[in-house]
């Protein structure tokens, strides 16, 4: 109960940090909603049928827009000059870790609500038939890309590059989520039965977890580094 408490204490710290100021949900939900916009003029002047490549836009649209906002997670810590008092807080490494990447999954999960929204408008998608599969995708995507995000964040934030080198560490790793997130929205997107995507939710529940083991394994270690 006291490990709930204190990951609770660090959630509600991010939450309500950036509910004052909302730096992070408007600039990812702007960026998202710009790629849209030139993804959907694009379509316009006749780059084949869009309906075969939306997923792919989807997730090009989350996983850039994401990265503005996981970047942040641990760059404000060390802006703000507390991201030693957070890293010497009463709380193992992992409940720290699992902490602010609660509150990256759920700013991220915003934004990613806010795109398919604007996509459903703009590419005249309706999800409304595919939305428990969709959603079962998005939710494990979303949490892989806030799982290796979170851990990386840590890693870059203390150099001076932070947000290059998430990039450049961040990207290789998680293809096979990319991969996997996309096949699978595309097979949802394509009508096909949610037995269908059953070898990609599989992927990318395996990929979650090894992250998350990999996380609980190595995050004290990063964080002395």
């Amino acid at each position: 109960m006291d490990f709930v408490q204190k990951l609770w204490a660090i959630v509600w710290k991010d939450l309500t940090s950036e509910l004052r100021s909302k730096e992070m949900i408007l600039s990812m939900c702007l960026f998202s909603f710009l790629v849209l916009i030139i993804f959907s003029f694009a379509f316009e002047m006749g780059f084949g049928d869009s309906k075969k490549i939306i997923p792919g836009i989807l997730w090009v649209s989350f996983i850039f827009s994401g990265l503005m906002g996981v970047g942040r997670s641990f760059g404000l810590e060390r802006d703000r000059g507390t991201i030693q008092g957070l890293f010497l807080c009463p709380m193992s490494p992992w409940g720290i870790y699992l902490g602010k990447m609660i509150g990256t999954f759920v700013f991220t999960m915003i934004m990613v609500i806010f795109t398919v929204s604007i996509s459903t408008i703009l590419f005249n998608l309706n999800v409304l038939p595919f939305l428990v599969p969709l959603g079962l995708i998005i939710f494990l995507g979303t949490l892989g890309f806030s799982t290796v995000g979170t851990i990386f964040s840590a890693i870059s934030a203390t150099t001076r590059t932070r947000d290059v080198m998430l990039s450049i560490l961040f990207f290789p790793v998680s293809v096979p989520m990319i991969i996997a997130s996309v096949k699978a929205t595309g097979t949802v997107l394509d009508g096909k039965p949610i037995q269908a995507i059953f070898s990609w939710l599989n992927i990318l529940a395996a990929f979650d977890l090894v992250f998350l083991l990999l996380a609980y394994l190595t995050f004290g270690f990063i964080i002395e580094e």
